[in-house]
């Protein structure tokens, strides 16, 4: 299978770190976000969102959107709990990451690692933190009652959170100030087959 991605993506390095975690081999295909080759019309076949990542089968069948991905390559493996209200708190975690979580963090990482702060999104960077750090707040009082998310184990909720969190900073998110985060992070560093992000 393929995978297409941004090796600086958030949303592709849980692909990255998910396929490395299980085992799972496939090609990568590295576009850049910032010189349209998501918008080319070859792509726009693949998905018409002309967004990354995506999964494309041996079958030609595609997947996007990163979470969905995830599921699909996690079900029936250690990352993904059988039973039904374990895989509900999953989604709910993962709900989160999309709606609370992603738009603040990424986005000001956007803004900041990729773009340099330009002066006409300062104003909309500088309201990415508020909302940032109400998410690293839920996650932080989580955390202090469990090693992960979803109780003692890995899942893919951690690896959706993972992808952006531990670069939080190249947004201007200090964690320092969030304790239990700091040591789920290295948590899930120190683990066996551990992928890290690659940097530009």
């Amino acid at each position: 299978m393929k995978i297409y991605g941004d090796s600086q993506s958030g949303n592709c390095y849980k692909i990255q770190l998910v396929t490395s975690f299980l085992k799972i081999p496939y090609d990568w295909v590295e576009l850049n976000i910032k010189n349209g080759e998501t918008q080319t019309d070859s792509f726009l076949k693949l998905n018409p969102n002309g967004k990354i990542p995506i999964l494309v089968l041996d079958d030609g069948k595609v997947i996007a959107e990163s979470n969905a991905i995830l599921h699909f390559l996690a079900e029936g493996s250690f990352l993904l709990p059988k039973d039904t209200y374990l895989k509900a708190k999953v989604l709910e975690w993962q709900f989160f990451e999309q709606y609370s979580h992603e738009p603040y963090i990424a986005v000001a990482r956007f803004i900041q690692h990729y773009l340099g702060i330009p002066e006409e999104r300062r104003e909309e960077y500088n309201s990415k933190q508020k909302g940032g750090h109400k998410a690293l707040k839920v996650m932080e009082q989580q955390l202090e009652k469990t090693p992960f998310f979803v109780g003692d184990k890995i899942t893919i909720a951690d690896i959706s959170l993972f992808a952006y969190t531990h670069v939080a900073d190249q947004g201007g998110f200090d964690l320092s100030n969030y304790p239990h985060i700091l040591s789920w992070i290295k948590r899930i560093q120190s683990m066996e087959l551990f992928y890290p992000m690659k940097f530009v």
